[in-house]
């Protein structure tokens, strides 16, 4: 088999143990990035076991640098590898459907990235036989603490879904969820760590005013966030109760949520998440 002149048999066949996978990614852009970061970071597929499309060299430079290989032939990336991710623009993607179409076989497993790209149109604009999952990451894939969900669609089986939760379970949290929850997920994790992003430079500003140091102001703010992050994933507990227990009758921290209520911290956060899932939603019916 040749792709724009280049010879393909001379790739194996891709084995299902993680460790002997070739994996794919059409669309080379930041989401795709931080996972194939991800990736390797854990060890879980070798850097040349991985290859890359893009339209220009503007985002595959960073991939040459990891050590993948790179192409500008959507094709050539089906042909050589069994696991494929979908990574590009929504708009653009059902004219790489079609495209890469005729390449598909029953031996590819085709992960979606795409935001608000359904499994539904996955299944419609590829081969019937095609084992398709969608996926939902986020941007801290590349520090491996990233939060992720994916849903399966009609062909994909146990075998199928537990290799994916494999490969992204070395990037963070990973779930299997119904695909309804996936643009919950967006409003909440996808978008959600914009939201960390501002509480964290409130925080570091907050102290900055009362004489503290940026750099000092920031790196603690920082701290603090993963701190009590860890601590709602290490012991189960509501955060509800996590917070009562920083709470001592008449301290610091009770005048100062009394503060954040004023304001209506929880409730616009609610709004927020509320906002970012209608929007992705709304994507979906584009």
């Amino acid at each position: 088999i040749s792709v724009g002149g280049v010879a393909l048999g001379a790739w194996p066949r891709v084995a299902m143990e993680a460790s002997e996978l070739w994996v794919g990614f059409v669309g080379a852009g930041r989401m795709a990035g931080g996972l194939v970061r991800g990736l390797l970071q854990a060890g879980k597929v070798p850097a040349s076991n991985i290859l890359a499309s893009a339209p220009s060299d503007k985002n595959l430079d960073a991939w040459r640098e990891l050590g993948c290989r790179t192409t500008h032939c959507n094709l050539e990336v089906v042909h050589r590898s069994t696991l494929v991710f979908l990574a590009t623009k929504p708009h653009i993607l059902p004219g790489v459907l079609e495209e890469i179409r005729p390449a598909v076989g029953s031996h590819h497993i085709v992960v979606s990235l795409v935001a608000g790209i359904t499994i539904q149109t996955l299944q419609r604009l590829l081969p019937p036989w095609t084992k398709v999952l969608r996926i939902m990451p986020n941007l801290p894939c590349v520090v491996q603490a990233g939060a992720m969900v994916f849903s399966r669609g009609s062909n994909a089986g146990d075998e199928e879904a537990a290799l994916l939760k494999s490969l992204l379970s070395s990037c963070g949290l990973c779930e299997e969820v119904p695909e309804s929850y996936i643009d919950i997920h967006t409003g909440l994790s996808g978008s959600g760590v914009a939201y960390v992003y501002l509480f964290a430079e409130a925080l570091a500003e907050g102290a900055v005013k009362m004489g503290m140091p940026s750099a000092l102001a920031s790196r603690i703010a920082a701290q603090t966030l993963l701190g009590a992050a860890k601590m709602l994933l290490e012991t189960g507990e509501h955060p509800a109760k996590l917070r009562g227990d920083v709470c001592t009758p008449g301290g610091t921290t009770i005048y100062a949520l009394h503060q954040l209520e004023k304001g209506a911290l929880r409730a616009t956060v609610m709004d927020a998440v509320e906002a970012a899932t209608i929007r992705a939603c709304d994507m979906a019916k584009d």
